[in-house]
């Protein structure tokens, strides 16, 4: 394995997914013999017997375990708030990453109760995207510069990785990106994000609808759509997701604003399928995307925050998955009739 993620062109990067690993068939194997040995009716514990194969599959071993786990929180601005998007003004990036820097906002709590390494990367929150309703966010060297940084910063020994974001306004993004990817309206993926009225939800939708069609000759590609309608930290998501999709490490997928980063990536097989989705965010276009996306929630607890908050707090249900398969004895090992 190369030390980085190949990012010098779109080219480069398209080129470089198909030598990406999958996972183990054989532990995968190994560890659907254990769960049908352990102490319990077969299937008992369901979802947590999935993603303890799951993560076994990942990690190449029977039994796996959850040393270190990473939480990134991306933050970027976005020129689209010019058309009167967001309620709040983009100052409150700023304001929330020295928030989350100074240990004060529910990321911080989550990850400290669940056992995440919580990083946050801010990236160049004074020079926002360029407005997506009138042109392209991004250029193709800006893009890639985005997901360079995302990528260096998965940590190699992390057995799980927790993805949120920031950014005032990237709702609407995310609003785009999944029009983009999976079609439909505008009304179908705008949602109230930060507080938006229905009369600030519609005109979201509209002017979602105008961003894919200023820049519908831009959307050949899952990274020309990236540059086209993402954001910095929508393009730092992607590259972390796949540099750890070639370390075989597990991603959490936080709510709708995360899971629309990554989807694009949807058009590339497999390039998702290391990616659990933590939980099913009260934003209305989420479930839908999520759907699209053939993803399972692990939570649903009305949440709608962001930061990476419904991952994080999904790490519990991944550890308690990894205790139960690794720690409960076989019924040979316990001595109880039946196995």
């Amino acid at each position: 394995m190369t030390d980085r993620l190949p990012t010098a062109s779109f080219a480069e990067l398209r080129a470089s997914l198909a030598g990406f690993p999958g996972p183990d068939e054989q532990a995968m194997a190994a560890a659907r013999e254990r769960q049908s040995q352990l102490t319990k009716p077969p299937g008992s514990l369901g979802m947590l017997e999935d993603l303890a194969v799951t993560l076994a599959g990942w990690q190449g071993r029977a039994k796996p375990v959850i040393d270190k786990a990473q939480a990134l929180v991306f933050a970027g601005n976005h020129g689209v708030c010019a058309q009167g998007v967001n309620p709040f003004p983009q100052e409150v990036t700023v304001q929330m990453v020295a928030n989350f820097q100074h240990g004060g906002a529910a990321i911080n709590q989550l990850c400290a109760a669940n056992g995440c390494d919580l990083s946050v990367i801010a990236l160049e929150l004074d020079r926002p995207t360029g407005d997506i309703s009138q042109g392209p966010a991004m250029t193709e060297a800006e893009t890639l510069d985005a997901i360079r940084q995302g990528a260096a910063a998965v940590d190699p020994a992390a057995q799980v990785l927790v993805l949120g974001e920031m950014g005032i306004g990237n709702s609407t993004i995310a609003a785009a990106l999944a029009l983009a990817t999976f079609g439909g309206t505008g009304s179908d993926w705008a949602g109230p994000g930060t507080g938006a009225d229905e009369q600030g939800v519609s005109h979201k939708a509209r002017v979602v609808e105008q961003a894919v069609a200023a820049n519908r000759s831009a959307l050949a590609d899952p990274f020309s759509t990236l540059a086209a309608l993402g954001g910095r930290e929508q393009a730092a998501i992607c590259g972390a997701v796949l540099e750890a999709r070639r370390r075989r490490i597990v991603v959490v997928l936080d709510g709708f604003i995360c899971t629309a980063a990554a989807s694009p990536l949807h058009a590339i097989p497999g390039a998702l399928d290391h990616c659990i989705a933590g939980h099913v965010s009260a934003e209305p276009g989420h479930k839908r995307l999520l759907a699209a996306l053939d993803k399972s929630p692990l939570l649903s607890l009305g949440m709608r925050l962001g930061e990476g908050s419904g991952a994080a707090l999904a790490v519990s249900v991944l550890r308690s998955a990894v205790a139960c398969h690794s720690g409960m004895a076989t019924f040979a090992e316990a001595g109880v009739a039946g196995g």
